[in-house]
């Protein structure tokens, strides 16, 4: 991580237990690998099996395979419980990265696509934090990670769906600030310019001639850098809002 001369390290994540959703690849996989890297056990939560098998095979005894669509509730609830299982606790750290992007007119989009993004990308998040919000107040401690987007402050053509989505995500996560301020619970939402990962290539043939090409976007592992150090602050230091562009 680059530091400014005299910035103080971030602590270890020894011993702390994480989730992070949406972790078979692109920002996910690189949040995970940084939490882990850090000390941390996770959980890693996707529909992709194969794929979490891959990384947690290369993070070692760090990362357990929780194999979820995060779109079906019953399947939300059961990954809760083997969540607890694998960590042996509730976690520390939640992490809600998974989601969905596509591009679509409004006068073209379907309401059952635009139904199922905000299910992914709003309801999802939403199911996660209630499920393990509770335990950490009881805990008095405890971190709220949400990965939000530009598109959760600027609307552009074609993102009817996806900007609804994050918008009403980074209204959630104000609210869970608001009711978790002096709980010792954590609440926090980074929110990276466009990055380069495959969920953005898969909508780059009907991405605007303006969109921005590779090389003028983030990279998966800025955001997990961001991550890492939002939430290995110390206990007293709450990140409410970080927002990240390509310099």
């Amino acid at each position: 991580m680059i530091t400014t001369p005299g910035a103080t390290l971030p602590s270890s994540l020894d011993g702390v237990t994480a989730v992070v959703t949406g972790a078979s690849r692109g920002i996910g996989e690189a949040i995970a690998r940084s939490l882990a890297g850090a000390g941390a056990t996770v959980a890693l939560v996707a529909r992709g099996r194969p794929a979490l098998e891959q990384l947690a095979s290369e993070l070692g005894i760090r990362a357990h395979v929780v194999p979820c669509d995060l779109a079906d509730a019953a399947a939300v609830a059961r990954a809760v419980e083997q969540i607890g299982a694998v960590l042996g606790e509730s976690p520390r750290i939640v992490v809600n990265n998974a989601g969905s992007f596509h591009l679509a007119r409004a006068a073209e989009e379907s309401a059952d696509a635009f139904a199922a993004t905000l299910n992914l990308n709003l309801v999802a998040p939403f199911r996660m934090a209630r499920a393990f919000l509770p335990a950490m107040l009881a805990a008095g401690r405890g971190h709220l990670v949400t990965i939000g987007s530009i598109a959760d402050r600027h609307s552009f053509p074609l993102n009817a769906a996806y900007a609804a989505s994050k918008f009403g995500l980074r209204a959630v996560h104000e609210v869970l600030r608001a009711e978790t301020q002096g709980t010792g619970v954590r609440a926090s939402l980074v929110s990276p310019a466009a990055t380069d990962t495959d969920s953005w290539t898969a909508t780059r043939a009907g991405a605007a001639a303006s969109s921005p090409t590779s090389e003028q976007m983030l990279r998966a592992e800025d955001v997990a850098r961001a991550v890492l150090f939002v939430v290995s602050q110390p206990a007293h230091v709450t990140i409410d809002e970080l927002r990240l562009s390509r310099s």
